[in-house]
């Protein structure tokens, strides 16, 4: 999930929540609406009926895109794929599902979905604003037929077939429903979403320079953001080439060494750092329960003087959602949903939610590498002796 984004609700068990950046696209589309689209030439409204009107339909729009994005996750949730929750922000909307369609038929079914429910509500305001254009004010009527208008152009581009577009999940499921192979699938929608991202790129630049519009800048970071997405998307389908079959159990590095939360970070750098080779350490609460990560960088910016009364838990940074899994759950699955920066990040293992094991950057590269060479993956074990409960407890 993007960070800043703050929660709006549930609609139909599945979690909305707006990105910071949705608050700069609703300002630039009812400005818009109010200065440039929604015809000008018509008199008897005021400047602030204007804007209201603008504020108006651009929210409509936010809400359809949530209604687009909704489809996408009512219909992954009725295949049996959770729906971790729905992202607004600056570029659009973003479903997070848990997991991987089944088959290529429910690919096909969520990917198609969105577009259609786009199409239905752009029809469907485009049907009410010749309906009602003899009946209703001018500018009430433009700003529905905008309203189906934009929702229809957005339709079309979603269905452009390149990843991360609803076109692109479509392509892979039409692709992987003819060879059986999902990697492929995945990685030549990928491709075509990487070329249709620096498609758009150059189209941008080409409008910027020769027409000087800002339009063209919108296109540029429209690309951008596809050809981004398109390589990510290329990178998980290798990681999960690589990986295959592997648990995380194989290569989760066992007995971590732990940083008790409520220890004061000179304690923690005594008693178990000047000890240790590693950089990273999972914090664990008082019953074990892990809760946060905490690195040399993090421990290093506390000034010297601070040290004795800062507790390791009040620097930890806290672990995401994704960021805990357990043992027998794919390694490929759990890796695509993470960012594991190297000596900053790591995944939880937990067994009862106890900790029992972590994965690392150090550890996926391992795995990878041995995957890669046709070794099986074998679980890594720090080379001290597990950490918790801490040493001092012990036998007590």
């Amino acid at each position: 999930m993007l960070r800043g984004a703050v929660p709006l609700g549930r609609i139909a068990g599945v979690r909305i929540y707006a990105h910071w950046s949705l608050v700069a696209t609703l300002g630039l589309i009812a400005s818009l609406l109010a200065t440039a689209i929604l015809p000008q030439e018509v008199s008897g409204y005021s400047t602030v009926e204007y804007w209201l009107t603008g504020i108006v339909t651009a929210t409509l729009f936010l809400v359809s895109l949530a209604a687009h994005e909704l489809a996408h996750s009512i219909v992954a949730l009725r295949h049996g794929v959770a729906v971790e929750r729905i992202t607004l922000w600056l570029l659009g909307g973003m479903s997070e599902l848990s997991d991987e369609p089944p088959d290529p038929r429910a690919d096909l079914r969520i990917a198609i979905v969105g577009p259609l429910t786009s199409f239905a509500i752009g029809f469907a305001s485009l049907g009410l604003a010749y309906g009602i254009h003899s009946v209703a004010g001018s500018l009430f009527t433009a700003a529905i037929a905008w309203l189906g208008s934009v929702n229809v152009i957005l339709a079309i581009f979603n269905l452009l077939p390149g990843a991360p577009l609803d076109g692109g999940r479509v392509l892979r499921a039409i692709l992987w429903r003819r060879s059986g192979d999902r990697l492929r699938a995945m990685t030549s929608a990928a491709r075509s979403g990487r070329v249709l991202g620096m498609g758009l790129i150059l189209i941008g630049l080409a409008e910027a320079l020769m027409l000087g519009s800002l339009g063209g800048l919108w296109l540029m970071l429209l690309g951008w953001f596809l050809r981004t997405a398109a390589n990510v998307e290329l990178m998980n389908a290798s990681m999960r080439h690589k990986l295959g079959d592997a648990k995380v159990e194989e290569a989760m590095t066992t007995s971590p060494v732990v940083a008790p939360a409520d220890w004061t970070v000179e304690h923690f750098l005594r008693a178990t750092v000047s000890g240790s080779h590693h950089r990273l350490f999972p914090v664990v609460d008082g019953q074990g329960l892990p809760n946060g990560v905490v690195s040399l960088a993090d421990l290093s910016r506390v000034p010297p003087e601070s040290r004795s009364t800062t507790s390791v838990g009040s620097i930890a940074r806290a672990l995401p959602a994704p960021a805990y899994a357990h043992r027998d759950d794919l390694l490929a699955t759990v890796a695509t949903k993470v960012i594991l920066r190297p000596g900053l990040d790591l995944v939880a293992v937990v067994d009862d939610s106890r900790l029992t094991g972590i994965v690392t950057a150090t550890d996926l590269v391992h795995a990878c590498d041995r995957t890669a060479l046709g070794l099986y993956v074998r679980r890594r074990s720090s080379n001290l002796s597990p950490q918790w409960p801490p040493p001092e407890e012990q036998g007590q």
